[in-house]
């Protein structure tokens, strides 16, 4: 005995199947417009946060590889002073245990020379004190007698664009700008890498997308391994 399926049986199960196709195919597009915004959200917040970073570092790095043909002179500064007697005391203690300077010098030093000078080492020799204070564009330092409390202060400017060099390399930028600086590397990763799946996601509109990828990425490779010396 022989048994026929109805025609409508065979019809409402392709209607399944296609509706069910239909299905997995809105899923996959949902999924990949999820994907998308998810990618384009962090693109562009990795954006905001190195944006201002991207420039400085962008317009450094040019005046870094032309450091030899930016002329600037350098400003000094000096100034002399003598420490109240009041302070020789905790001074030559301080020099006794080569320690720091005692927070009351660093205090007078900051209200009447105008010097900051950090907690830290100090350079004891007999008699004197000597207290690097280098910074980003800029070099100096403090000596202090301590036995007559004599006071000598002597900073170096080298200028706008020596100082935003040093940022660029973080040179005497303090802890704050080591930080930012590992913020900022970790931002332009995330810039990049999002860069690149959206890239691949508008590969196929875009006929010129991977050969201008491929240049970007075997250019400075032929350079580095040919005409560097």
């Amino acid at each position: 005995m022989t048994v026929t399926t109805p025609p409508h049986a065979s019809l409402d199960a392709a209607a399944r199947a296609a509706h069910e196709a239909r299905a997995r195919a809105k899923k996959r597009a949902q999924a990949r417009a999820a994907f998308l915004r998810q990618v384009m959200q962090w693109h562009w917040i990795s954006a905001a946060i190195c944006l201002a970073g991207m420039l400085l570092f962008a317009a450094t790095g040019i005046t870094l590889n032309h450091a030899a043909d930016i002329k600037a002179e350098p400003k000094t500064l000096a100034r002399d002073g003598a420490l109240p007697a009041s302070l020789l005391q905790p001074l030559q203690a301080a020099e006794a245990s080569q320690g720091e300077l005692p927070a009351g010098v660093r205090k007078w030093l900051g209200d009447e020379m105008k010097v900051k000078a950090p907690a830290g080492p100090v350079e004891w020799s007999a008699g004197e004190a000597y207290v690097a204070l280098p910074g980003p564009g800029s070099d100096g330092w403090v000596t202090l007698d301590t036995q007559t409390g004599a006071v000598a202060y002597e900073r170096t400017e080298r200028g706008w664009i020596a100082y935003l060099n040093d940022l660029h390399k973080g040179r005497n930028t303090g802890r704050v700008w080591f930080w930012f600086i590992d913020v900022f590397a970790v931002a332009c990763v995330v810039f990049s890498i999002t860069g690149l799946l959206l890239l691949q996601l508008h590969a196929h509109a875009r006929k010129s997308t991977w050969p201008l990828v491929g240049a970007g990425l075997v250019i400075p490779a032929l350079i580095a391994l040919f005409l560097i010396h």
